[in-house]
């Protein structure tokens, strides 16, 4: 075995329980060079990540009003106070810096896979570490725990989707993305919420006086008539009761007795234009299809908390 490390310090200067790889196993150890040890893939050590520091809520900056934040928005509106969450990779990322702006983020606890439970989880290049977690375990077990069935929802990316429900994040043509962890957590969440666009390469969108404008259609649909790998069965969710809703920054679907249901569309977005038009299979439109709260197009905050708490605010 061949360690690389950061550092080469006194024989019997870490705590015992603090060793992962006793020394009895490696027959090699190399130091390596300080950007071979990121912390991050983005960050060479942030404390904040380490649980050394706190930080102030208020240091951190809010997500600016696009389509991330769109659907950002309407999915923490999911979000309910007691709740056990994970937050995917990618567009779910989102969430949490809306919690956090919102300051609901300590009404429920988000989780990431890696094994942080608590606090504000980072996005982009930093996603897997959390700010101000309440505990950091290893990712094994925060894999017992999803599996046991300790989510109470999930929030999870949406590349594809078919008219029965299926999910592809996986597998792409011959590109093999590979499933992650996306399996276990879809399976034994009691509620998944799926995150996207409703189109992807290209789109422009751009939000005014509280209306979606769509200045530039993606090139690519998402909404397809079967997904090229199923990564999440709608029909055995359909099967298992299971509640799944699908968000993009201009339409709402949620599956109901296995069928991709359209329930809430953006201010601004043309039923058929934008939406029908764009998918190549026919939702069923809902009898009470009524349009997303007009709270999630605007720049002041939402008063999350408030809907959270019951007051219905949005």
């Amino acid at each position: 075995m061949i360690a690389q490390v950061e550092h080469v310090v006194k024989a019997g200067s870490l705590h015992s329980r603090q060793v992962r790889i006793p020394g009895v196993v490696v027959d090699y150890v190399v130091v390596g060079k300080p950007e071979n040890h990121l912390q991050t893939m983005a960050t060479y050590f942030n404390p904040a990540y380490a649980g050394d520091i706190k930080v102030v809520r208020g240091g951190l900056t809010p997500l600016p009003l696009d389509p991330r934040k769109i659907i950002a928005r309407r999915a923490a509106m999911e979000l309910k106070p007691g709740a056990v969450v994970n937050l995917g990779i990618g567009m779910p990322e989102g969430v949490a810096a809306v919690a956090a702006e919102e300051h609901v983020d300590h009404l429920m606890s988000l989780t990431l896979e890696t094994g942080p439970i608590g606090g504000i989880p980072a996005g982009g290049f930093d996603f897997g570490h959390a700010i101000n977690a309440e505990a950091v375990i290893e990712q094994p077990a925060q894999f017992d725990f999803y599996d046991g069935g300790g989510l109470d929802i999930a929030f999870l990316g949406l590349a594809q989707i078919d008219e029965r429900g299926n999910i592809n994040v996986s597998r792409f043509g011959n590109r093999l993305a590979g499933c992650g962890g996306f399996i276990n957590i879809t399976q034994n969440a009691g509620r998944v919420v799926f995150c996207g666009t409703f189109t992807a390469g290209g789109l422009d969108v751009e939000i005014r006086d509280g209306r979606l404008h769509i200045m530039k259609e993606g090139n690519s649909r998402k909404f397809i008539r079967s997904v090229e790998h199923v990564t999440f069965s709608g029909e055995y969710a359909a099967e298992r009761g299971q509640s799944v809703l699908y968000i993009t920054e201009r339409a709402v679907f949620r599956l109901i007795d296995g069928k991709v249901v359209l329930t809430e569309i953006a201010p601004g977005a043309d039923l058929k234009g934008d939406i029908l038009s764009r998918m190549d299979f026919a939702p069923v439109i809902s009898p009470d299809l009524r349009p997303m709260s007009r709270e999630i197009f605007r720049e002041e905050k939402m008063d999350l908390k408030e809907w959270m708490q019951g007051g219905n605010a949005l």
